[in-house]
């Protein structure tokens, strides 16, 4: 089915085809400025670090539900190899075989169109079979190092998990940025905490997946108000799943993706830091989450480090 007017109401409200120029291919990242990045340093007290990645495993979150996107497979090619000869100094290699998206990740601007289009106004067709994404590749991204910000929707509900089926409205994260006691800047990398993820760490892989609480397509305007450069949550589809419109499907990845030019995460275990940051009342910290350059993909692993 066509995308309804109100999909398209949002589009032109958050739309940044061209606010960084007809030749952008990072979009709202490029919000973080040096001087961005010299606050967020600011925000690390303690030194702590907590790991935010999944383990990249063969029975990872994947189902098989999508197609090709594969739960890593991990091969060893040589164990103990004496490459010199007998007695030198042995070797061992591996190789892996995975989905980019199959865990903690990043979607990149290839990974989503609608109505033929990509972010900043480029043709769909760029992305090929071939060479993947022309433009806006994740390797593209060189650098992704900001202020973060937990927005632990369910402790803001008094939950350890949202309802499936939940909406992450602006209303959810104006609670939770109430209760996180600061205010989402300018450049700022969010993290939408719905507690999702616990199913899966629990052994529930199906359950995980679907049905989800997720960001409610209303959520965008609230970021681009704000000017956020890059939103995570702890979820497999990221939006609330099944949708809110019947038949609108994956909308707030299009509005993230094309219309934004805004990178979305997927797959983060938020649960260390949510306790982390209740513990010391504080819900900022300095967040490396520079994803792997791959040239022309649509998508990439991840390993986020949150230092408070």
């Amino acid at each position: 089915m066509p995308m309804p007017k109100q999909f398209h109401d949002i589009a032109k409200r958050v739309n940044n085809w061209g606010r960084w120029g007809p030749a952008d291919e990072i979009g709202t990242l490029n919000l973080i400025t040096d001087e961005v990045v010299r606050e967020a340093v600011r925000t690390v007290r303690s030194g702590r670090r907590v790991p935010l990645a999944l383990p990249l495993r063969q029975d990872g979150v994947q189902t098989g539900a999508i197609p090709g996107r594969v739960n890593p497979l991990h091969t060893m090619t040589s164990v103990n190899w004496q490459l010199f000869g007998p007695d030198t100094v042995a070797t061992s290699d591996d190789v892996v075989t995975m989905g980019l998206q199959a865990a903690t990740h990043w979607d990149g601007f290839g990974h989503v169109s609608h109505s033929g289009r990509l972010y900043n106004g480029r043709p769909a067709s760029t992305v090929t079979a071939h060479q993947g994404a022309e433009f806006g590749g994740t390797e593209k991204i060189t650098s992704l190092v900001s202020r973060g910000v937990l927005l632990d929707v369910a402790r803001a509900h008094g939950v350890e998990r949202l309802a499936e089926g939940h909406a992450v409205t602006p209303e959810d994260l104006d609670a939770a940025e109430e209760m996180a006691g600061t205010r989402v800047h300018c450049g700022d990398i969010v993290v939408v905490r719905t507690g999702q993820i616990r199913r899966y760490l629990g052994g529930d892989r199906q359950g995980y997946a679907y049905p989800s609480p997720g960001l409610s397509v209303r959520a965008p305007e609230w970021f681009h108000a704000r000017d956020v450069a890059a939103v995570a949550d702890d979820t497999l589809t990221f939006e609330v799943f099944p949708p809110e419109i019947d038949g609108l499907w994956l909308p707030v990845h299009a509005l993230h993706l094309v219309e934004m030019g805004m990178p979305q995460g997927q797959n983060w275990n938020l649960e260390e830091l949510s306790a982390a940051c209740a513990e010391d009342g504080r819900y900022a910290f300095l967040l490396s989450a520079t994803p792997e350059p791959f040239v022309g993909g649509v998508g990439s692993p991840v390993a986020p480090v949150a230092i408070k």
